[in-house]
């Protein structure tokens, strides 16, 4: 249960002071009386009377104590639905082809990925996501879902050897649009990484670019390697040996696609620009549309409202009856 005025609680501290106030009463009402024998009095009959003098306070208290409940207006929380009216749906499309194995992230590229695009999912409850991999050839490894728990359990799995090696980022970006296509979000976006140049697939990366944006689907591109070389892990009898490769980012085709589409294109060189590269289209995506959400809440006041009514009643009728002179 949760209250939308809490501030009339405050007036708690009514009852106490109403409580003094009624004993400082008493005792201003009730004086002492000296005599030297009782003989000529009569005994009193046996009657409960008496120990109900004090009941008026106590049933105005607890009338007073379910009004200021009421005023603060309860509503039950079991009964909210959180509904929005678009949200956003986003597919990220990473690549996992062998040169993301180089370690000039850590503790590479793959799981620096990763790792970050899963906070990222983290951050988006609200939204649909799923998961488009691509190597010499793609597919989707999950579907657009709001289960983020399957999501990021599906994520973990991936790793270098899935499929066929290569870089074809035009067939990535193809697929993340073919699970878009049939969206009727109001924003449909694809974040994609990758650290190479196309060259495999069957359709060229602008090709896809255009395909994305009859689509309406807006593409963000990240280009993930730092500048020069990378320390890159070769197996050899003697143990895992490391040579420095050249880091070779298509940057002029992955900025055309983000141009075509509406998006922008992101380079990280190391895993703090990476983060940082998801923090920004967070924000993008959120200043983007807003999502309104609506709640469905019981409002609870009006048994308290009743359970008061219903003590100054009673004190009232006793009042008035049964114990007639007894209630103060």
């Amino acid at each position: 249960m949760e209250f939308a005025h809490p501030g009339f609680f405050w007036l708690f501290l009514l009852i106490p002071v109403t409580v003094a106030w009624y004993i400082w009463r008493e005792r201003k009402l009730y004086g002492n009386m000296a005599v030297s024998a009782v003989k000529g009095f009569a005994l009193p009959k046996k009657s409960l009377l008496p120990k109900f003098r004090h009941a008026g306070i106590v049933l105005r208290s607890l009338a007073l104590a379910a009004l200021i409940v009421a005023l603060a207006r309860p509503q039950s929380s079991l009964s909210w639905q959180n509904t929005t009216t678009e949200g956003i749906d986003i597919i990220i499309a990473s690549d996992i082809s062998g040169s993301m194995l180089a370690e000039d992230f850590k503790p590479n590229r793959l799981d620096a990925g990763k790792n970050i695009a899963i906070d990222f999912i983290k951050n988006r409850p609200d939204d649909r996501i799923g998961l488009v991999i691509f190597s010499g050839e793609s597919f989707t490894q999950c579907p657009l879902t709001i289960d983020h728990d399957v999501l990021i359990n599906l994520y973990n799995d991936i790793k270098y050897g899935m499929i066929e090696d290569g870089t074809a980022i035009g067939m990535g970006l193809a697929t993340a649009v073919n699970r878009l296509k049939e969206s009727i979000a109001k924003s449909k976006v694809v974040i994609l990484l990758t650290d190479g140049s196309n060259n495999m697939g069957s359709i060229p990366p602008l090709t896809a670019a255009e395909i994305a944006r009859q689509f309406n689907v807006r593409v963000y591109t990240v280009g993930i390697g730092t500048h020069g070389m990378a320390p890159y892990p070769f197996p050899t009898p003697n143990g895992v040996q490391y040579q420095n490769v050249p880091v070779d980012i298509d940057e002029g085709t992955l900025t055309k696609i983000a141009n075509t589409t509406g998006g922008k294109y992101f380079r990280a060189t190391n895993n703090a620009t990476l983060k940082n590269i998801y923090e920004k289209i967070d924000k993008l995506e959120k200043a983007k549309i807003d999502v309104t959400q609506y709640r469905k809440k019981t409002e609870m006041f009006l048994p308290w409202a009743i359970i008061a009514l219903a003590f100054l009643l009673l004190e009232f009728i006793f009042r008035n009856t049964l114990f007639r002179g007894a209630l103060t």
